[in-house]
């Protein structure tokens, strides 16, 4: 008798996805605001001018530049800067502010993921 993988794997619940910051004036506006470098990234937040429709009542978005890296390096920085978003965010973000997560080269991708989230 075999055991189908899929039916034995506990899967948890799906988080709400937060909304992007798709403009390019609101990424501005969030990207001058107050800021907070860690070794890991630079993080900076503002408070929004427009009304975030969604439930999670906050926006972010996670830029890396080409000073990261090649296309890898750069898409794996912002893998680890998006879980780390989802983990943080909606226990410590405040409602209707823009989050912006940049990449730092050499950092992001190669830091450890637990001193990562120390924000």
């Amino acid at each position: 008798m075999s055991v189908c993988v899929s039916d034995s794997l506990t899967h948890p619940l799906p988080r709400p996805q937060p909304d992007v910051i798709a403009k390019r004036r609101d990424f501005l506006a969030a990207a001058r605001a107050r800021r907070q470098g860690t070794k890991g990234m630079m993080f900076r937040a503002a408070n929004a001018t427009r009304t975030i429709p969604s439930a999670m009542a906050f926006a972010w978005a996670l830029p890396c530049s080409k000073k990261v890296g090649n296309a890898v390096s750069r898409n794996r920085a912002k893998r680890r800067l998006r879980e780390v978003a989802r983990m943080i965010l909606p226990i410590h973000g405040r409602t209707g502010w823009d989050y912006v997560l940049i990449g730092r080269a050499g950092e992001t991708a190669d830091r450890p993921f637990d001193d990562l989230k120390t924000i």
